[in-house]
């Protein structure tokens, strides 16, 4: 129990204190015209008040990955609060912000494009496969899985129900960011708060014991930690996926400020959601051990639904049924919308179209292969899903970290954190069953390496940048 709240109230510190920190370094100015304003499409770029827009950021980023996930991560014991702590406050939220605010800086554009800017165009080439690639593979996914939940709880076939999810997705894709997403994504997002929120107090009085965090239960498996805790529970922690959805808020802030409520506030409510369904997960089922027997019996989906149900009776099982497909779906949307976008920046030499038939062209090229993706196996889709993430986290903090050697900031606050997912993604490839398959220590070893030639790269990036300064100061005296 203590260690369930003490980790919940070091998120909100986090978000008190360290959100301010991060906001003074990146250095917010109220007197610079938003996007918003300037960029005014009626489309894509429409102002919004800070309170909706992080409703919609807690939607596009969350789905199902805090529930899920953090199940899921609940597997690995106790350690799992640390991991949701320390990687929401000091590499999630600040990753997230600075993909929210550098799309801000820069006229709304989307991650592939920030990471030309600052890694070069051979990072943004691969970078916008890899970011495209992801989203087709989340929408995907997140057609799948409420699809199949639809048509187990109601008279319609899959292929109904597939068709019904996907034609909303079109919809949310084409349509002007005010007219669905704005409307109905703050009732989502009450509902996600309201869901986590009831299940975090009826576990806290249900008389049922929370595991505290000891020496002794750190980690009651066998699956080593690193780094397959950091690629479980990356939504609650820190996920790429979040630097493709923050360029889609972005483009409706009113003022640069509120930027952190958005952006870093977002976060920081996706982890405290991670870690109330992270603890009923070790806590309901008596241990670890009765949380795999229940998820190899019904699966995520049914885990939420059992907790739900037993928690909160009647109105439990009716959240449950929202969360899980309410969820992805609020999440699906938005990754084909923001791939959309992706592709129209990158095509946009090539297609010389403008407005609705620029919009519907390229919506029809992503979304055709995410249609016939989705008829494949949701837990398939999802397996390669893990790993593209975190990748793509780790080049948006090494892009943050380069700006703010650029401005010559301190650039520590992103590059700590981008040489741990360094280190994350560099050994999670060569060990997991989607990758190479290969031993641990000889995984570890690759890993490793990895990182310490990014090391040399930023040491020498750091050299460079103080070489840069130092001239300017010499050209000035």
């Amino acid at each position: 129990m203590i260690t369930f709240l003490a980790s919940i109230a070091l998120l909100i510190l986090g978000y008190v204190i360290y959100s301010k920190i991060v906001e003074k370094i990146f250095g917010a100015d109220d007197s610079i015209k938003t996007p918003a304003y300037t960029h005014s499409d009626g489309m894509d770029f429409v102002p919004m008040s800070w309170w909706k827009g992080n409703l919609i950021q807690l939607l596009n980023i969350a789905g199902t990955g805090p529930i899920f996930g953090a199940l899921m991560g609940a597997l690995y014991g106790p350690v799992a609060f640390i991991w949701i702590v320390i990687g929401c406050i000091f590499a999630g939220a600040v990753h997230d912000y600075f993909s929210g605010m550098l799309s801000l800086r820069h006229k709304g554009e989307q991650f592939p494009n920030l990471v030309g800017r600052y890694l070069g165009n051979s990072m943004k080439a691969f970078i916008n496969i890899l970011s495209i690639v992801l989203m087709i593979l989340v929408a995907a996914a997140f057609t799948a899985s409420p699809a199949q939940l639809i048509s187990s709880i109601t008279p319609l076939n899959f292929t109904v129900s597939l068709l019904i999810v996907f034609a909303y997705f079109i919809l949310a894709a084409v349509l002007p960011i005010n007219k669905i997403i704005g409307r109905i994504y703050p009732v989502f997002g009450a509902i996600l708060i309201f869901m986590a929120a009831s299940i975090g107090i009826a576990l806290i009085f249900s008389g049922q014991t929370l595991p505290n965090l000891t020496l002794d239960n750190l980690h009651p498996g066998e699956l080593p930690i690193w780094p397959l805790l950091m690629v479980t529970i990356s939504c609650g922690a820190i996920s790429g996926f979040h630097a493709t959805q923050s360029p889609i808020v972005s483009k409706t802030l009113k003022k640069e400020s509120d930027g952190r409520k958005v952006f870093y506030g977002a976060m920081v409510g996706e982890g405290i959601i991670a870690l109330i369904w992270a603890a009923a997960g070790m806590t309901f089922f008596g241990g670890t051990g009765g949380l795999q027997e229940a998820l190899a019996t019904g699966g995520p989906a049914g885990v939420v639904n059992e907790i739900s149900t037993s928690l909160l009776g009647t109105l439990g099982g009716l959240l449950a049924i929202l969360g899980v497909i309410i969820l992805p779906i609020t999440t699906g949307d938005t990754a084909l919308r923001s791939s959309r976008m992706m592709l129209s920046e990158l095509l946009e030499k090539i297609i010389h179209l403008k407005g609705k038939a620029q919009v519907l062209l390229v919506t029809a090229l992503v979304g055709v292969p995410t249609f016939l993706l989705a008829n494949i196996d949701y837990s398939f889709l999802w397996r390669y899903v893990g790993w593209t993430n975190q990748l793509s986290a780790t080049i948006m903090l090494w892009t943050a970290t380069i700006f703010l050697l650029k401005y010559k900031k301190f650039h520590w606050i992103c590059g700590i954190p981008a040489l741990f997912m360094t280190g994350v993604s560099g050994t999670y490839i060569f060990y997991a069953p989607e990758g190479f398959q290969m031993s641990y220590n000889l995984s570890l070893a690759i890993g490793t390496a990895i990182t310490i030639i990014v090391t040399f790269w930023y040491i020498v990036k750091i050299i460079q940048s103080h070489k840069r300064k130092n001239q300017s100061n010499t050209t000035a005296a």
